[in-house]
């Protein structure tokens, strides 16, 4: 008796959006809840959660039904970005859409109101869950606008928009039981490596003496609870991120990812960091297994920041290179941006938008007045607006962490020191830009300016690469780059 009524508070914790990982007992279960998303079977089976929270089945499996239902939704009218282009319509089809990712691509079946739908991808039910499948779950919003879980960080015109997805849940098929402390494997692809928080090596995270304003630990673990769902590729993705699971934008993607890494920078008992960490981790794993699967990160803009410093992160802490190893196809944004030049200016260490709405050139070699295309001259201004303000915790971290040599392309830490750099090496070319400096969370300056001089001397990478964009963002190549 004990035992049933302990199973049914932790499916109506689960259900209310809580994590109870720890002490949740393996047993044989007909249904298990998350975040609102409920999985039916036709028979109990042998069911757990990993450290994180997310549900794992021994199968395969036959998922009956999920609550919400999937299926034909209400009218909630088209809806445009908040610069006036379309960007959801009014497409009923599919609601609370289920689907399989053996692979990252430009089509979903979670919601028909986005272009990207393809309705082939939409699980049907009863279907059959095998064995090293992991079937991603979601809830649709009825009504826009909505509120982005992260709206405390945006700005106010973004706080609000129309994302088609409130949430999404994670099951994930198994042959046997997963070890306690199993993190979630990725949920694109059939290679379901767990990973164990046994292996975690605590050591490598650094215990500085906090400066500034130091944001709130448990806000940072709450945007780190929930899966981060990257098998859409794009900028059809921004519609997509569930609202109350990940920020819509890149640019918050890299916020929220460098302001936790200078959190768990600090000086602080291992039980504060613990949470946050296994978030982040699981983060990188989940990247890592999409990258390995068709993921790319390359779009431009500020649409793909914040990807690359959370697998660097898991393959430190789990010390396993295999998890940043990825195919030639897989391209992080910030390696895209950031290469070795001569700017007209004197900088050597370069940004480059690469793509928006087509392929762009260089532009900091270029004077301002001998740039005449429209994107280009664009490129400045996302520079400052979108890029390195919120990567300026990641460049701190992996600095203390030692991560430079694992991370594989020297040209973003030496970009990064010239944004930060306090001294204008360039004030006799041009007037240095006023967010040149700064970062996004004044607590992650403030930690930048009293230790950056400090952080450990290591080896660099040597891999001195450029990303030179064709045919869109899809396509392109890798170019020698030599350090000056």
């Amino acid at each position: 008796m004990k035992r049933k009524i302990f199973s049914a508070l932790v499916c109506t914790c689960c259900f209310l959006g809580l994590s109870f990982s720890e002490g949740v007992k393996a047993e044989e279960r007909k249904e298990v809840s998350q975040y609102g998303i409920t999985w039916t079977f036709d028979k109990p089976v042998k069911s757990g959660q990993f450290i994180t929270g997310d549900w794992w089945v021994v199968g395969p499996v036959t998922v009956t039904k999920v609550t919400p239902a999937p299926g034909i939704g209400v009218s909630s009218g088209g809806t445009k970005t908040i610069y006036g282009e379309a960007a959801l319509s009014d497409n009923t089809e599919m609601r609370n859409g289920s689907m399989v990712a053996n692979k990252c691509g430009y089509d979903q079946g979670y919601d028909s109101r986005s272009g990207t739908y393809n309705s082939a991808l939409s699980k049907k039910f009863p279907c059959t869950l095998e064995v090293n499948q992991s079937l991603i779950s979601t809830i649709s919003n009825t009504s826009f606008p909505v509120d982005n879980f992260c709206k405390k960080i945006m700005w106010d015109r973004e706080a609000r928009g129309a994302y088609a997805l409130k949430t999404a849940a994670v099951l994930t098929c198994l042959a046997t039981e997963p070890p306690e402390d199993a993190f979630r494997p990725c949920y694109v692809g059939k290679d379901k490596i767990l990973y164990r928080e046994q292996d975690v090596k605590w050591e490598l995270l650094p215990k500085l003496s906090p400066t500034g304003s130091v944001p709130s630990w448990e806000q940072y673990e709450r945007y780190f609870q929930r899966p981060w769902i990257e098998n859409l590729l794009e900028w059809g993705q921004q519609a997509l991120n569930a609202n109350e699971n990940q920020p819509n934008y890149g640019r918050e993607h890299a916020r929220l990812v460098s302001t936790a890494s200078v959190l768990l920078c600090l000086d602080v008992p291992k039980e504060r960091k613990r949470k946050l960490a296994i978030g982040l981790i699981q983060y990188g794993i989940d990247i890592s297994g999409c990258g390995k699967n068709g993921g790319n990160w390359n779009w431009g803009g500020g649409h793909s920041s914040g990807r690359k410093w959370p697998v660097v992160f898991a393959t430190l802490m789990l010390n396993d290179p295999k998890l940043s190893e990825f195919p030639v196809s897989c391209v992080f944004h910030e390696d895209a941006q950031t290469y070795y030049g001569k700017s007209w200016f004197g900088a050597t260490a370069l940004w480059q938008m690469v793509w928006h709405h087509h392929a762009l050139g260089t532009y900091e070699d270029k004077r301002p007045e001998q740039i005449t295309e429209t994107w280009l001259k664009k490129s400045e201004g996302y520079r400052v607006c979108c890029n390195a303000k919120g990567w300026v915790g990641t460049a701190f971290a992996a600095r203390y962490m030692k991560g430079i040599k694992t991370w594989g392309h020297d040209a973003f830490f030496d970009y990064m020191d010239r944004w930060m750099n306090p001294v204008d090496l360039y004030k006799s070319a041009r007037p240095r830009p006023k967010d040149e400096t700064t970062s996004y969370e004044p607590f992650e300056k403030a930690m930048w300016d009293a230790y950056r001089k400090s952080a450990p001397e290591q080896e660099m990478s040597g891999k001195n690469m450029m990303w030179v964009a064709s045919a869109g963002a899809k396509k392109g190549s890798w170019v020698p780059n030599s350090k000056p």
